[in-house]
């Protein structure tokens, strides 16, 4: 979603929802992949949200519609150890996401109106190692310069037990091994009956990497991290030169071309 079909207003544009319906006339299934919170993506794709797939959390849960497909929780016991370090780290801000709702323990607003953008239902709670009453899919942490500088090194010995992911420029995603898109994508896969050859991904950062090499028609966005662009199979534009949608623009020409 973010650096891919969002530009960097975190809008999606009215042309993409005229090429979703081409889409679905068509019988192709959308699926918004993301490291937002579930209901931060549907409050984007609202007008479409029956029909396609969601993938939130970095693949920590997928819905189509209201069918739960997968939740991977956490690791048991990993919560509070997790916090307990990333407390010692400076200009580090922590959000346990929930099943439910993402919980926060800073006032800070600066980054709580930054967080809101991508998480449309939260708490704000005193102590995160406390906040027990829902069912946990990831650690995200943000820095407002670079998680891959500040948070990734602290936090690499993790990769052991958990996935950690540099998600974004500012992101960083502690979750269960099997929580990433690619793990939530093949699953969805073998349900719908769809291959590689059949599927088409795009992607700007390197929790998008096991996505890619699920589908030959791989887009990195001009905006890509260099991960990206490497594993990807072809390029497009930018987010804010609407990349995905003209890759979009020319599937729907050549389906109704061999009509």
């Amino acid at each position: 979603m973010d650096g891919t079909l969002l530009n960097t207003k975190g809008e999606v544009s009215p042309v993409f929802f005229e090429l979703f319906n081409k889409l679905k006339s068509h019988g192709i299934h959308f699926v918004a992949a993301s490291g937002r919170q579930y209901s931060s993506i549907t409050n984007k794709l609202e007008d479409i949200v029956d029909d396609i797939t969601i993938i939130a959390e970095n693949g920590g849960i997928a819905k189509r519609g209201s069918e739960e497909l997968i939740v991977t929780n956490l690791p048991s016991g990993a919560v509070n150890s997790c916090i307990d370090l990333l407390r010692k780290l400076e200009d580090v801000f922590v959000v346990l996401c929930g099943k439910n709702a993402a919980y926060i323990e800073t006032q800070n607003s600066q980054f709580v109106d930054m967080f809101s953008e991508f998480y449309a239902t939260y708490e704000i709670v005193d102590d995160l190692t406390k906040a027990s009453k829902d069912d946990f899919l990831k650690i995200a942490v943000y820095h407002f310069d670079s998680s891959e500088k500040h948070v990734y090194p602290a936090v690499k010995h993790y990769e052991d037990s958990m996935q950690v992911k540099v998600s974004g420029q500012n992101w960083l995603d502690l979750s269960h091994p099997n929580a990433n898109k690619g793990y939530a994508l093949k699953m969805l896969q073998k349900q719908l009956g769809i291959t590689k050859e059949e599927t088409m991904v795009f992607g700007d950062y390197n929790n998008d990497l096991e996505m890619m090499e699920l589908a030959h028609f791989s887009y990195a966005m001009e905006n890509a991290h260099p991960n990206v662009v490497k594993v990807a199979n072809f390029q497009t534009k930018s987010n804010d030169d609407y990349g995905v949608e003209f890759i979009l623009e020319q599937l729907i020409a050549a389906k109704e071309s061999s009509v």
